[in-house]
């Protein structure tokens, strides 16, 4: 009767093959935060907006961070505040690049610019 072992008290035994696994690599929580990756893109007006800059890398965003204005306006500033990014950035284990001469990509700890 072929429907018997449906309706029989018995429990089914499944056979697993040896090699019938797949093996994952977990982060730990603190190196990176579940959910969406943030990317923000800003501008840099003045030495002031580091703060914001920062606070916004703290959070665990990627920041495309635009300089030009600050480039244009007052250069000894634009270097305050670049080496200001710079050694936050550093301290906190995170990654910065400059592109194009007018950009700095900014990543947090758990993330890499990849300079090729």
């Amino acid at each position: 009767m072929p429907f018997g072992r449906f309706f029989s008290k018995e429990e089914p035994e499944f056979e697993m093959e040896p090699e019938s696994y797949v093996e994952v690599s977990v982060m730990d929580q603190s190196e990176r935060p579940m959910g969406k990756l943030g990317i923000k893109i800003d501008r840099l007006e003045d030495f002031g907006d580091t703060e914001r800059v920062l606070r916004t890398l703290r959070d665990g965003h990627i920041v495309f961070l635009k300089i030009r204005g600050l480039k244009e306006k007052d250069m000894g500033e634009l270097k305050r505040a670049v080496e200001k990014l710079k050694k936050t950035v550093t301290a906190n284990d995170g990654d910065i690049a400059g592109v194009e001469g007018d950009w700095l990509i900014m990543a947090p700890k758990f993330a890499s610019v990849h300079r090729e």
